[in-house]
């Protein structure tokens, strides 16, 4: 036996680090791997697809903290690997014009690739804009937005709805108010008018991206002068007013006479404006329009979806058989679809309809079929999907989506539509991500909306909301009878850098963010007011001029 030459001490030093490094080094081991990982996703090999910069290559991307860390060619290691070989890995979608702002419409969305839906169209009423965004805070799926309702201003003014507790729902309150018809078909006074204009304030100082108008809707009951005001107080904080225009549904010049007026109205006032689907009778002089306006600088912009088909609930004013019959020569019976029975009205059974159930969801066949992948080839459009509700409308996140009845399939697979139809008629991929999510980005971070700033682009430093979807495989599976079946074929779906949908399937994941500005101290109201008229158009008209709002038209 060899005898040690150390001192004892250090032989016992010696002893106990060799004790310690037996425990240490497995130890490390299992700790290694995780320390080596920069990222906490990786998404590899994916044809990664920038519309803003329109970088179209095969790269990794790396995601630290919710945000895009890195996009290289070289190896990325991760917490969590994606491998998006044969994918695409694009912003995620974002829509301006979805109604289904409930868990199991961010539900819907998300199996579709919507990472951030809005709505610029029905809105949140202003009074309850504060409290809807509250109501979402950390238990939201997608980003969630909403404009300042101009027809729930209307139904609070003039049909006493202001204090129900429904509007806190934001868009679906639209069942529970539209049964009543002052909303829809009263000359406010001038008195009245301020009240709603006020209200529409008061959603902006909380922090709403616009104003949304169902101006269609309220034809009768909207003056062009309400119109204007209504747009001159989305200027006062430059943000834009989303109209589905006075004409809409109407023929190919009263549908393009109604973005004229909203178009004419935002340049008036400097102000930003969204054409609200526009996919209809006379859309191409609608798109020259829009188009040329903004090669002139104008923020403004409209929006299309790939159906030809649309909806609606049954006691729009548009429907009514003297327009829809007598003036634009349509028929129930071939036109206008129950999507909970799968059965086509006829004009005894609408009456009956709007007499017993006047907010019943109905599907409107408008256009030609091949009018579809055309829309989805114009430049500079959004493809918003004007998604509705389903029902039971409040049900959970996970609620069983085979159960849901009485939507229209754009809710469920406009995304997935889109895709599809790029796919059988060749439009370009650099074309469908641009409609999808960067050109509503880009109009609205316009407006100085951050959150919009910072999405729709894959760039470093940008939110990591991200798609990697199969270009050959993602599409819809909805139909007009089953409108709530979801879109397949999305590899994974990150928002703000969390994965929430996996191979098709939803996880328990809440990250969604608010889609909103910071809230403001003061209101901008200014009322409107007869002297204030004539000392800034007159020299000097007499007091009796009739108001803003007047009943005889202002004669």
């Amino acid at each position: 036996m060899r005898k040690s030459f150390l001192p004892l001490e250090r032989r016992m030093e010696l002893k106990l680090l060799t004790m310690v490094l037996s425990v240490l080094i497995p130890t490390l081991a299992l700790v290694m791997p995780a320390m080596a990982a920069d990222y906490d996703v990786v998404i590899k090999n994916g044809r990664v697809m920038d519309p803003e910069t329109l970088f179209d290559d095969i790269a990794n991307v790396g995601i630290k903290d919710g945000r895009i860390a890195e996009i290289s060619k070289r190896p990325l290691k991760g917490a969590k690997t994606i491998d998006a070989a044969g994918h695409i890995v694009a912003p995620g979608f974002i829509d301006t014009h979805f109604h289904f702002q409930m868990p199991i419409g961010y539900s819907l969305g998300l199996r579709d690739g919507l990472t951030s839906s809005m709505d610029f169209e029905m809105g949140c009423a202003g009074s309850y804009v504060a409290a809807w965004y509250k109501a979402r805070e950390g238990k939201t799926q997608a980003n969630y937005g909403c404009a300042v309702s101009h027809e729930f201003a209307r139904a609070m003014v003039l049909d006493g709805s202001d204090g129900a507790e429904y509007l806190i729902n934001g868009p679906v309150a639209a069942y529970t108010t539209r049964a009543k018809t002052g909303w829809s078909v009263t000359r406010p006074t001038l008195e009245q008018g301020n009240a709603i204009l006020e209200e529409l304030d008061k959603g902006l100082q909380a922090g709403a991206p616009g104003i949304g108008s169902t101006t269609g809707y309220m034809r009768a009951g909207i003056s062009s002068r309400e119109m204007f005001e209504v747009q001159k107080v989305g200027a006062r904080y430059g943000r834009p007013t989303g109209s589905h225009t006075r004409y809409t549904l109407g023929n190919d010049t009263t549908e393009v006479n109604g973005a004229q007026e909203l178009i004419a109205n935002a340049i008036a006032l400097g102000a930003p404006a969204i054409v609200l689907h526009f996919n209809n009778p006379g859309w191409r002089v609608t798109h020259e329009l829009i188009t040329r306006l903004q090669e002139r600088g104008f923020n403004i912009w409209g929006e299309i979806y790939p159906y030809a088909a649309g909806s609606t609930t049954i006691n729009a004013e548009f429907l009514e058989p003297k327009s829809w019959v007598d003036d634009l020569g349509n028929r129930y019976e071939d036109s206008i679809l129950d999507p909970v029975t799968n059965k086509y009205y006829t004009l005894e059974t609408y009456k009956a309809t709007v007499a017993s159930e006047p907010t019943r969801p109905v599907v409107v066949f408008k256009m030609p079929a091949e009018d579809q992948a055309k829309w989805l080839m114009l430049k500079g459009v959004t493809m918003a999907s004007d998604g509705v509700g389903a029902m039971p409308y409040d049900a959970p996140w996970d609620y069983p989506m085979d159960k849901l009845g009485g939507t229209h399939p754009r809710t469920a697979g406009s995304r997935g539509a889109t895709i599809r139809l790029g796919r059988e008629h060749n439009i370009p991929m650099m074309q469908l991500m641009s409609i999808l999510s960067y050109n509503a980005a880009k109009h609205l971070g316009d407006t100085g909306l951050k959150a919009m700033q910072e999405r729709g682009r894959i760039q470093k430093g940008m939110v990591a909301d991200i798609v990697v979807f199969d270009p050959e495989r993602f599409t819809d599976n909805s139909t007009y009878e089953k409108g709530a079946i979801p879109s397949t074929g999305m590899k994974a779906v990150l928002v703000n850098g969390q994965m929430t949908v996996r191979d098709d399937v939803l996880l328990p994941v809440f990250a969604g963010q608010p889609i909103r500005f910071e809230p403001e101290a003061k209101p901008r109201f200014v009322p409107i007011s007869v002297e204030a008229w004539n000392a800034e158009f007159s020299t000097g008209m007499p007091r009796d001029f009739t108001g803003a709002f007047p009943k005889d038209g202002g004669k």
